[in-house]
């Protein structure tokens, strides 16, 4: 998964047609100041950071003129917001807002087909307000008429989440101004890398302005090799192959946790086991672990072994459940009994259960 910047995200709706403030990305207090003179008085500063929340965490200041601009900046660069240093932000300019809106299509976890999602209510609090919620499903029976049916702007973000092999494309708050101007104030963009070789001018572009993506575990992962994406759960999961490693996600949702990551140490991975647990295990809150191998080709005894020696390295004070099966169990189930103590469980569904036990356990204390 790819994560795009607010700008990158704006760029991309701004080329179909969608509004958006004018603004830049800048890098001093001084270049704020100058947005501000251009595309002012009244500018939004904003945090350049992937994390949520920003909002609630100063991230985000609203400017009257220059000088404060210049200040704002001056607050926000260099502060750390989630696990990310702000090294720029996006000024652009103020909206006079009579009303806030959610807008998003993403991937419906169920049917695995595109879903539109929309609130008449928008802006920080969104996520406290499931209920208002509206979520229209594409591709049944009657997906023309459904498409047919689409107000102008979501068929735009459905047509460019098609287009571009999205995960998910937000709108928060889509605004409506009291000049009657609907714009997209800020906007999210999630993209599949795995189809970044159909995509590779936007792909390129991307790691070209971001350099190496992501925060700065997810950097420190890409530089020896590993895939590493940060959650904001508390259980840590270590599974071969990606498939397998977002199958054990789901489950460990679909019984009420929350996976802190994504990292799959398949494949020769298992000889970085040591620095890819170090990194999984410095993310905050981490309160449980879950290892799940799956072998056939790949041999579930040599990828435990990984695990166990970065395990009796690091002697991380929380706890841990392992799952193995295939190619390879006996042998790794009894090197878990005998180097570490502890019980593999019989089948992956025990395993989630038993960490998403150990995870509400450790949250009460």
């Amino acid at each position: 998964m790819v994560k795009l910047a607010e700008n990158q995200a704006k760029s991309i709706l701004k080329a179909r047609g969608i509004p958006i403030p004018q603004g830049k990305v800048v890098k001093t207090p001084d270049e704020a100041a100058q947005v501000a003179v251009e595309f002012g008085p009244r500018v939004a500063v904003k945090a350049m950071v992937r994390s949520g929340g920003r909002g609630k965490q100063g991230g985000v200041v609203i400017a009257d003129g220059p000088p404060q601009a210049a200040q704002a900046a001056h607050q926000i660069l260099g502060t750390t917001l989630g696990d990310e240093v702000v090294a720029s932000v996006l000024v652009e300019q103020a909206v006079d807002i009579a009303s806030e809106h959610y807008l998003s299509v993403t991937i419906d976890p169920s049917s695995g087909r595109p879903m539109i999602m929309r609130s008449e209510q928008g802006g920080i609090e969104i996520e406290d307000m499931a209920d208002q919620v509206e979520s229209v499903i594409i591709g049944s029976d009657n997906s023309d008429t459904q498409v047919a049916n689409l107000a102008p702007l979501e068929a735009k973000l459905l047509e460019a989440f098609t287009e571009l092999d999205a995960l998910l494309i937000e709108i928060n708050p889509l605004v409506h101004t009291v000049d009657g101007e609907v714009i997209a104030v800020d906007a999210k963009i999630e993209l599949d890398d795995s189809a970044a070789y159909r995509h590779q001018p936007l792909h390129g572009s991307i790691e070209t302005e971001q350099g190496l993506l992501g925060t700065d575990r997810e950097r420190k992962a890409a530089a020896i090799g590993l895939r590493l994406i940060e959650l904001d759960g508390d259980i840590a999961v270590l599974a071969n192959g990606a498939g397998l490693t977002m199958a054990t996600m789901d489950a460990i949702v679909a019984l009420g946790g929350a996976p802190a990551n994504f990292l799959e140490i398949g494949g020769d991975a298992y000889t970085k086991a040591i620095p890819a647990l170090e990194l999984v295990l410095s993310q905050p809150a981490i309160s449980s672990l879950l290892v799940n191998f799956c072998g056939a080709f790949a041999r579930c005894d040599v990828m435990t072994a990984g695990v166990v020696e970065a395990w009796k390295a690091l002697k991380p004070d929380i706890p841990v459940v392992f799952s193995i099966s295939g190619t390879g169990m006996d042998e790794a189930n009894e090197m878990v009994r005998t180097e570490l103590g502890i019980e593999p469980h019989l089948t992956m569904a025990d395993a989630v259960a038993a960490v998403v036990q150990a995870s509400a356990k450790g949250s009460q204390q």
